[in-house]
């Protein structure tokens, strides 16, 4: 298989192009919003992990040459900084896409799977996380455009204060972006990117419980 037939093969397994069956009439363009929120992960996911890596480096050779030779480089504590913020804010908009975040569901647990509450439970929480994205998106933004007007530079490396808030808006649009897609059933919650299917280790118990129960009532 050549460079291109290996590229054809990964891009339609990523979904990172359309799927033909998908791409005439009305479900054209959702099926042009999922690639194109394929691609923008594929970016972003590349950029955090370039940011942890170039940050670990960074610090390693850092502790280096202050324990072991009684030296530094003096940007190397802010840079540091702030590839820890892109990468922090990028892999919480990373999470928004598998809902992978952190989650109580001792109440939604209550209900019938997929009933209607569980139903509105799942779009109430797309609404807050949107609610969210939309505030980091414009108050990010503001804040990016108003420092472009100062004048000030960081201490270290001499760059634009700027920089160091434009994680937030990233981030921001992210989780809007992906928000409104679950919430217009563009995106399904099955339609995972980077975690597999999580295991529902309720039901497994409950199956059990009802075969055991079956046997037991056949002896």
């Amino acid at each position: 298989m050549d460079r291109k037939s290996r590229y054809a093969a990964w891009a339609k397994e990523k979904h990172m192009v359309p799927d033909r069956e998908h791409c005439s009439g009305a479900k054209m363009f959702p099926e042009w919003l999922r690639v194109i929120n394929h691609w923008a992960h594929f970016i972003m996911l590349i950029v955090a992990e370039v940011a942890l890596a170039a940050m670990v480096i960074l610090v390693f050779i850092t502790v280096v040459l202050r324990y072991c030779f009684n030296t530094g480089i003096g940007w190397a504590e802010e840079v540091p900084r702030l590839l820890i913020t892109l990468f922090a804010f990028l892999a919480c908009a990373i999470g928004v896409r598998d809902h992978m975040h952190i989650s109580v569901s001792v109440i939604y647990n209550l209900f019938p799977k997929g009933g209607k509450i569980q139903k509105g439970l799942d779009v109430f929480s797309d609404i807050c996380v949107m609610v969210c994205g939309i505030f980091l998106l414009v108050c990010g933004t503001s804040r990016v455009i108003q420092l472009m007007g100062l004048p000030g530079v960081l201490p270290m490396t001499g760059l634009p204060t700027w920089v160091q808030y434009i994680p937030a808006p990233l981030a921001g649009f992210l989780m809007t972006f992906d928000s409104l897609l679950f919430l217009t059933g563009v995106l399904q919650p099955g339609d995972l990117l980077y975690s597999e299917k999580e295991i529902d280790y309720q039901e497994i118990v409950k199956q059990q419980a009802a075969e055991a129960a079956k046997m037991e009532g056949t002896k």
